[in-house]
């Protein structure tokens, strides 16, 4: 099994987060260590310096006797020593009185100050020579002063070091804290995912506010609920209505042929055949529809491509042989993307619903509306359709008055058909006022 940050999204962004914070905290805190003794030894070598630099200076102008106590112009480096040639001590401060020489490094006439670290019996110290002369017998000067305990020890490596640790700790936390409010959306959207099945798909992931990744993923997981919900539906419907609507052309095929069985004597054979063949066409053709409205949407077996809808009409146009006459009014350029195929069964559907129901005339308009929508209207000049029935012409197997179903040549699933594929185009289909008549207006993007 592997380990927990293996198994864990939040494990591993936080051991990553933890590896980068040590990668750069570390070499920032060695980088500070070093950088902050340099400075540090480098202020006292300075006073050092300089305080057996004006030593030196008021020797040579003879301002400080021999032998008398060597007054500390600076009370931190209290450690001062003037020693001859030969080594011995010519004079010294009150605090190195007592002590031996401070170092026994001698500068040259060429390098006349040296600074050096060393240690006494006592005490480390930090010591400056400088060469009072250029003379062979030229006395030196020591300054020194003790070693401070930031750099004498390891106390300073220490605290930082620890203050590293902390602040990694922190970047670790902050990083486990952050990590799981983020990913708190996603433990969610999981458990109720795990609650969704076959039979109700209906259940929607809680979708967190904002537009971020995760927020984004929540309607992703959304849309595809949504459309596995459409699908599942599309399937339960095409039972019912296959069901439904079929039962109705079987039952009459089954008595006809019953009643050839029972009485074939009485029977017009070709009566029977010709009733029966009507009945098998009525079959065959809601058949057909319920396989399309099945398929409308899905991505199996179509491909999109460039569609012109005035030369889709006018190719449409040319195999009808209408009873009554039709009347175009087409813009040239009026292009979407789509499946031809169902999208000229949507013209063929609203022109056979307009041939049934026209008293004169019917007319076909393509044009632009707008920049970046194409639309195509089919109207008549039959009974309007009234307000409340707009809607429920285009549900399933939808009949209004008698009036406007004198035919028997429908499915009832033409202006479904219609509303499915413009859905799935990304379109609508409506219907709008004409007077003494009927407006479909399909409306789709174009391109």
């Amino acid at each position: 099994m592997p380990p927990w940050w293996a198994r864990s999204l939040r494990g591993r962004v936080t051991l990553i987060a933890t590896a980068v914070a040590a990668l750069v905290l570390i070499p920032v805190a060695v980088a500070g260590v070093i950088t902050a003794r340099s400075l540090m030894t480098a202020s006292v070598f300075r006073d050092t310096r300089d305080t057996a630099e004006r030593i030196a200076y008021e020797m040579r102008g003879g301002a400080l006797p021999m032998g008398a106590a060597i007054p500390v112009p600076n009370p931190p480096v209290d450690l001062i020593q003037v020693v001859g040639p030969n080594g011995q001590i010519l004079a010294s401060s009150d605090a190195a009185r007592n002590l031996p020489p401070l170092s026994d490094i001698r500068p040259t006439p060429e390098n006349r100050v040296i600074s050096v670290m060393n240690c006494l019996p006592t005490e480390c110290i930090h010591v400056t020579a400088v060469r009072v002369s250029l003379f062979a017998d030229s006395p030196v000067v020591y300054a020194g002063r003790s070693t401070p305990d930031l750099l004498a020890n390891r106390g300073l490596e220490v605290v930082v070091f620890i203050e590293v640790g902390v602040l990694i700790g922190l970047a670790s936390w902050a990083t486990w804290l952050v990590t799981g409010r983020a990913l708190r959306p996603v433990a969610t959207m999981r458990a109720e995912l795990d609650a969704v099945h076959a039979g109700d798909l209906s259940r929607r992931v809680t979708q967190p506010p904002g537009a971020d990744e995760v927020a984004q993923l929540a309607r992703s997981v959304n849309g595809t609920l949504a459309r596995l919900e459409r699908s599942a539906q599309q399937q339960r419907q095409f039972a019912s209505d296959a069901s439904h609507e079929l039962r109705t052309p079987i039952a009459g095929l089954r008595a006809q042929l019953e009643s050839a069985q029972l009485y074939p004597d009485d029977t017009d054979v070709e009566a029977l055949v010709d009733s029966a063949l009507r009945d098998t066409d009525r079959l065959e053709a809601i058949i057909t529809d319920l396989l399309l409205l099945a398929r409308i949407g899905s991505r199996v077996d179509v491909v999109k491509e460039r569609v012109d809808l005035a030369e889709l009409v006018r190719q449409e146009l040319s195999v009808r042989c209408d009873k009554v006459p039709v009347h175009v009014e087409l813009a040239e350029g009026v292009v979407v993307e789509g499946v031809r195929l169902q999208l000229a069964r949507v013209l063929t559907n609203l022109l056979d619903n307009a041939q049934r129901h026209a008293e004169h005339t019917v007319q076909v308009e393509v044009r632009r509306e707008g920049e970046h929508t194409a639309l195509l209207a089919v109207e008549n000049d039959g009974v309007e359709i009234a307000e409340e029935d707009r809607e429920r012409i285009f549900q399933r197997f939808t009949r209004l008055d008698a009036a406007r179903s004198r035919d028997a040549g429908g499915t009832g699933l033409g202006l479904a058909i219609a509303r499915d594929v413009a859905v799935a185009h990304g379109g609508q289909i409506t219907v709008e006022d004409r007077v003494g008549g009927a407006r479909f207006v399909l409306r789709l993007p174009a391109v």
